[in-house]
């Protein structure tokens, strides 16, 4: 597989339906709702960032997409197909896989098995073998702590098993739940560098960030939601570079 060159931007598909599509999505806890009527699509090849303060509403989105949460209205659809009110693990093998918020890795088990769970839905073994390799010249340090546990790993090389463990499902769209939260300013930098590479890779990512900084700087395009609706749209060099967008609604999330 030839890696595009450093800076290269992978060209999204062209596609009448978006690989990801969000309608009017309600959603949230017993009698409280946190998404009210979410709507947003994700083209094939693109990053896609989701912005907003704490309890916003950003994680019940992935939740809600990933079958997590059950949508209470609304349609999440992938490739044109229904997925909301199918269990997770059948949306999962469909092709969408998150790389969750803190990680959540099994830490008495070893690099290997917590990548080798990203797996278990999938029967090509060949193709398994290859993306283990794939994942493991992506992330060298892994490579050599493959046999420890995870448990005891560094807060980066946890970050780089848990980014492993979802590319093992080979999905067709990666969610990503503040992948930076918890990060040393210098490991963010280099998270956000392998977010770039897995992309240009042919992996759609969908991500959900405090950082809208970072985000924006990597991302095609942004949506930004608040108490669970969204309030802007655009291209993520047009939200960067909107003043009113930055001090109403991304001043603190630097």
């Amino acid at each position: 597989m030839t890696t595009p060159e450093a800076g290269e931007k992978r060209t999204p598909a062209p596609s009448g339906e978006p690989l990801l599509r969000l309608k009017d999505v309600t959603a949230g806890y017993g009698p409280v709702q946190v998404l009210h009527g979410i709507s947003l699509d994700v083209t094939e090849g693109e990053i896609v960032c989701l912005l907003g303060s704490n309890a916003a509403g950003k994680s019940t989105t992935l939740k809600s997409i990933l079958g997590l949460v059950r949508p209470s209205g609304g349609e999440v659809h992938l490739r044109g197909e229904r997925v909301d009110g199918l269990p997770a693990q059948k949306i999962v093998a469909r092709g969408i896989t998150m790389v969750p918020e803190g990680r959540r890795l099994f830490s008495k088990m070893s690099v290997r098995e917590n990548l080798n769970i990203g797996a278990q839905l999938r029967k090509d073994d060949e193709k398994i073998g290859q993306d283990l390799q794939r994942v493991l010249k992506l992330f060298p340090r892994l490579e050599e702590r493959l046999e420890q546990k995870a448990g005891t790993l560094s807060g980066g090389e946890q970050q780089m098993c848990a980014i492993g463990r979802a590319l093992m499902a080979d999905p067709k769209i990666l969610l990503m739940d503040e992948p930076s939260m918890g990060l040393a300013p210098i490991l963010v930098e280099q998270v956000f560098e392998t977010i770039e590479e897995i992309n240009k890779l042919g992996t759609t990512i969908f991500l959900v960030e405090q950082n809208a900084n970072m985000a924006l700087s990597i991302a095609d395009r942004g949506y930004v939601i608040q108490t669970g609706r969204v309030v802007l749209a655009d291209t993520a060099k047009k939200l960067l570079e909107n003043p009113q967008t930055r001090e109403a609604y991304l001043g603190e999330l630097t």
